[in-house]
C-alpha cells in the first residue's frame, strides 16, 4: 500500500507533513481513537480526519474550524479525498492549509481564540 501526504495539526504547535499508509489503525493511531471524517470543501477535496469523541474524551482543544462551526479536539490531519478513498494533499493544498491553520492565526483557539 503506498504512503500519502498528509498535514498533521496538534494543539498548540505548528502544522507538520507526515508520509503515512492510509489504514485505519494508522489513522485512528494519529487522532488517538475513533476517526470522523470531515469535507473542508464543497468537492471533498480536502477533508480533515479527527477524532470523533475528542471533546467527550477531554481531549485538549486544537483549533476553530469555521467549516464545522465549532472547535476540534485533539490532533488531527487533513488529506486529499477521492471518492471513498484517502489520497495525498497537493502542493498547493499543503501550503494553504499550513498557513491556515499554523500556531498564533486566529483559528488557534489554543493561543486565545474560543468558539
Amino acid at each position: 500500500m503506498n504512503k500519502i501526504k498528509v498535514l498533521v495539526i496538534e494543539p498548540n504547535k505548528n502544522p507538520y507533513v507526515k508520509e503515512i499508509r492510509p489504514t485505519l489503525k494508522e489513522e485512528q493511531k494519529i487522532v488517538g481513537g475513533l476517526i470522523e471524517p470531515v469535507d473542508l470543501d464543497e468537492d471533498g477535496k480536502a477533508v480533515l480526519i479527527c477524532n470523533e469523541e475528542g471533546k467527550v474524551n477531554g481531549m485538549e482543544p486544537n483549533r476553530y474550524v469555521p467549516q464545522i462551526e465549532g472547535t476540534v479536539y485533539g490532533t488531527f490531519f487533513l488529506c486529499g479525498g477521492e471518492g471513498e478513498d484517502f489520497s495525498s494533499l497537493s502542493g498547493q493544498q499543503i501550503f494553504y492549509f499550513r498557513n491556515y491553520f499554523s500556531a498564533g492565526n486566529p483559528l488557534d483557539i489554543g493561543r486565545g481564540r474560543s468558539s
